[in-house]
């Protein structure tokens, strides 16, 4: 039974069982401490935790799933894969453990000609919560006396396998696990708790009845009492069934991921055997095909939900996907580049089931090949240098250094897993602490006012109790000031009666004209009074979805939590916001209108006079598209479009073509915002001008990529962009004068002064090269004798860079000859001392090693480099130390002659 069909039965078994169908989320997690979808649940988390109303009673779905904690173990066991699909069926308050067993038996055991799945009832087992005294004797007695499970197939087992839990206080409850028997050929007998291979865990139903408190870990929580809405969250893993109704060895060779198996064995020119086990001479080959096939089908998946490779994050994850599938294939000898053969293979094979993978193939396909050229030049790069670090490391008999590895990670964009594992199979390992240190001390500054942020909402437990008072009621689309109550007052993470003067905290009102950042719009700022108090708002969030909570500095006078307050928002802030955010739909509609339909949002921020946009595009934009663009944006500011806002349900604003941002959880009724129709319609709930006019006009300050497959665009608008301008002028005016020409001929002016500049320069360099070659005759009588091998260590003193001591090094080694000749030179440029080694063939007889040479002065500078044996070249700290380091040269060679 192919995967397809698997999926297509299980929805039409629920649906007939009253669900509702509900189509899979997007990988890209909408929970903000998730980076993917890593379970079938976790779209209805807000319903299963009653954060949120459920708008039906019973749901059912197959979600896609990305997990990437174990990618190493990728292809080596049947249960490891990194994108899988969960089908899930969900109770919010309806029916519990009775009919979730009932339906769990029926569809799995019923004949295929019934709708079912055809398994076989003697080769189920399943487990039941029994933890010493706890027992879900409820479970076991509908298995057992309902269903008919003899009870030696029925295994009680512990709170660690059988009890579910969110990890903090919240809903939980026992689990009943459905197993199946693939039989004795894979392992001993005796049920799962004997072999988990032999017999594999195919549908977990979770029974979520209690309340739990004080959570101290999964098998350590209090149980505070019953839920008041029992609920049901089931999760059958469509990969696992598949591989048994399919008759496969595991999940890599199901119809969804074997063809990308076979194309990479025909492409390497090798053969899979299906083994798992290390000893045999064919293991490594098929954990890679396998790991491969998998690797591809989540790249496929994960740039199909608008993920591009980057740096951090979700990026940086699937750069890693790309990157091992890629290396895998090096390592069995395809050199050539393999992603135009793979990745098409696995879109014909998920086509059926996410027709979105064929439709944006194209877009899907740009991405993907450009990271993996973009990978061949870093190979190319970074082994060089990578190889020489490990061939120093080698010699001094130590490990790779964390400072190497973040060095190529840094310069060379060398990733640091390719670097553990290239290291690995030279028989090194590498200083990773160091590594991270490194990696830590980069990020800290980059990252702190986003970790700040981010730091006052980790905790979700107070917002999510003042959250079950409804909504707070935002007014802010009609009115910029009102008067409201206080719902609460936190600080450092606790509801507090009062706060004081000078104290930053959290405030939440029952209604706020302050819109709360969202949807690439900055929070507002502005003010909060009462009697006797004065409140500095700079900045709200949303931490949970409808309570807008206010960063807040009490600037005079005591805050009690049952005043009554009076808002303002800044109005020439939020005013110039606005024409931000309304200039980000133009610019969409704009890039659209350009490039295509493909060039989708992948992002934007905007705040007063400043916007940010995100786009799917693979490469530059030429200066004249740049210019177009920035066209016909102001062609749509001077047109005086109106900015029309409605609201109406998620369906209708589908049909009528809004935009929406990929991954974004929207509710069932949204407001679309139109700009000249059809033109710019999108999905948005931010604060906009009312007519384009408005806006004033747009500037484009910059385009450049931000990761491969995303360009990002960043402009001014309004007053900002009229300030750019004029200073714009006020320069070209400033060089009018000084080049004394019309502004028409600043331009050429200029060019013809730089290309004068340019041609000093190199006149320069060159008279520059001949004074030191000049020196070479003179430079030879300071030549000394090391046993056989002649030697000169000298100091070139300032220098333009290192080329100048290559040329001289090079001069000086040609004119000893064939004589054995170790020529060192040290120099000094912008003020850092450069270090060069060359030697001949002669010398390196004699056992000299122009990068050995290079370290030991580089170590007396301090600093570092490397190289080959003929040629190395390093950089130091420490001027004073250049008559040192040449000491040390000297008396190295010496002693090593």
């Amino acid at each position: 039974m192919k995967t397809q069909e698997i999926a297509r039965r299980w929805v039409d078994f629920f649906v007939s069982k009253g669900h509702t169908a509900v189509p899979s989320a997007s990988l890209v997690s909408a929970d903000p401490s998730l980076l993917f979808t890593v379970a079938g649940m976790v779209p209805f988390i807000p319903y299963l935790t009653a954060r949120e109303e459920a708008p039906y009673s019973r749901a059912t779905s197959v979600q896609k799933c990305i997990r990437t904690g174990d990618i190493e173990e990728v292809g080596k066991t049947a249960r490891h894969g990194t994108f899988f699909q969960m089908c899930g069926n969900f109770s919010f308050g309806d029916y519990f453990k009775k009919e979730a067993i009932h339906f769990a038996w029926e569809l799995l055991t019923s004949s295929l000609e019934d709708g079912g799945y055809g398994l076989d009832k003697e080769r189920l087992w399943v487990t039941v919560y029994e933890d010493g005294d706890e027992k879900d004797t409820e479970a076991r007695r509908i298995w057992e006396d309902e269903i008919g499970m003899p009870a030696e197939r029925v295994v009680g087992t512990g709170k660690e396998d059988n009890y579910w839990n969110t990890g903090q206080p919240g809903p939980g409850g026992p689990c009943s696990e459905i197993y199946y028997d693939r039989g004795p050929a894979y392992g001993m007998e005796g049920g799962p708790a004997v072999d988990e291979t032999r017999y594999v865990e195919i549908w977990n139903l979770v029974f979520m009845q209690y309340r739990l408190s004080a959570v101290r870990s999964k098998t350590d929580f209090d149980v505070a009492g019953e839920l008041p809405k029992r609920n049901i969250d089931t999760g059958l893993g469509l990969e696992r069934l598949a591989m048994i109704l399919q008759g496969v060895e595991n999940m890599y060779e199901t119809d969804q991921v074997r063809p990308v198996l076979d194309k990479a064995a025909e492409l390497a020119s090798v053969t899979y055997t299906s083994t798992e086990d290390p000893a045999d001479p064919n293991h490594a080959t098929d954990v890679r095909l396998r790991m491969i096939a998998d690797h591809i089908r989540s790249s496929l998946m994960l740039i199909s939900d608008q993920v591009t490779p980057g740096n951090e994050g979700r990026g940086y994850v699937l750069r890693r996907l790309i990157r091992r599938a890629v290396r895998a294939m090096r390592l069995m000898g395809v050199d050539s580049e393999v992603l135009p053969e793979l990745l098409p293979v696995s879109r014909d094979a998920m086509k059926g089931v996410y027709p979105e993978v064929e439709a944006d193939f194209d877009r899907i396909a740009r991405i993907a090949y450009a990271e993996e050229r973009a990978f061949r030049r870093t190979i190319a790069s970074g082994t060089i240098r990578l190889d020489e670090a490990l061939g120093h490391a080698k010699e001094e008999g130590k490990n790779l250094s964390g400072d190497d590895a973040f060095a190529l990670h840094d310069t060379y964009g060398f990733p640091i897993d390719l670097t553990l594992e290239i290291a690995a199979e030279a028989g090194l390992s590498v200083d990773e602490p160091r590594f991270r240190e490194l990696m830590n001390e980069q990020r800290t500054r980059a990252q702190k006012d986003a970790k700040a942020k981010k730091a006052g909402h980790a905790d979700l437990s107070v917002y999510n109790k003042l959250a079950e008072a409804g909504n707070v009621h935002f007014t802010g689309y009609d009115t910029l000031e009102g008067e409201s109550s206080i719902r609460g007052i936190i600080r450092d993470g606790q509801l507090v009666p009062f706060a004081e003067q000078g104290q930053e905290i959290d405030l939440v009102l029952n209604e706020t004209p302050f819109y709360a950042e969202s949807g690439g719009q900055a929070g507002d700022s502005g003010l909060i009074t009462g009697d006797g108090f004065v409140l500095e708002v700079t900045d709200v969030q949303a931490p949970v979805k409808g309570l807008n909570v206010h960063k807040v500095v009490v600037r005079e006078g005591e805050l009690p939590a049952e005043a009554l307050v009076r808002t303002q928002v800044d109005a020439m802030r939020r005013r110039s916001g606005e024409q931000a955010h309304s200039a980000t739909h133009l610019v969409h509609a704009a890039l659209r209108e350009l490039l295509g339909p493909t060039a989708t949002q992948a992002g934007s921020f905007n705040k007063a006079g400043y916007l940010r946009f995100d786009f799917s595009w693979a490469e530059a934009l030429s200066a004249a598209a740049r210019s177009e663009v920035e066209e016909v944006v102001n062609l749509a500011i001077t047109s005086n479009y109106q900015v029309v806002t409605n609201e109406m349900a998620l369906s209708e604003a589908k049909k009528l073509g809004a935009m929406s941002l990929f991954g974004e959880k929207y509710s069932n009724d949204v407001r679309v915002v139109e700009m000249n129709g059809d033109w710019s319609r999108e999905l948005c709930g931010g604060t906009h001008v009312d007519t384009t006019a408005r806006i004033g006009q747009l500037t484009l300050l910059s385009e450049a990529s931000v990761g491969s497959g995303n360009r990002r665009v960043e402009a001014l608008v309004g007053m900002e962009a009229f300030r750019h301008g004029a200073a714009e002028r006020a320069l070209v005016s400033e060089l009018s004068g000084l080049f004394r020409v019309p502004s028409s001929q600043v331009s050429e002016r200029v060019n013809d002064t730089v290309a004068k500049l340019k041609a000093a320069e190199k006149q320069i360099a060159e008279l520059k090269s001949q004074a030191m070659l000049a020196q070479s005759a003179a430079l030879l009588e300071k030549v000394v004798t090391i046993g056989s091998t002649r030697l000169l260590a000298h100091n070139a003193g300032a220098i333009d860079s290192a080329d100048a001591l290559r040329t001289m090094a090079l001069d000086l080694r040609g004119k000893l000859g064939s004589e054995a000749a170790v020529i060192v030179l040290i120099g000094v440029a912008n003020g850092r001392p450069l270090v060069l080694a060359v030697t001949n063939d002669e010398a390196r007889a004699n056992g000299f090693k122009a990068g050995a040479l290079v370290r030991t002065a580089t170590g007396v500078l301090g600093g570092g480099g490397g190289g080959k044996d003929d040629m190395a070249q390093g950089g130091g700290q420490d001027v004073s130390a250049l008559p040192a380091a040449l000491r040390g040269v000297r008396d190295g060679a010496a002693a090593g002659a």
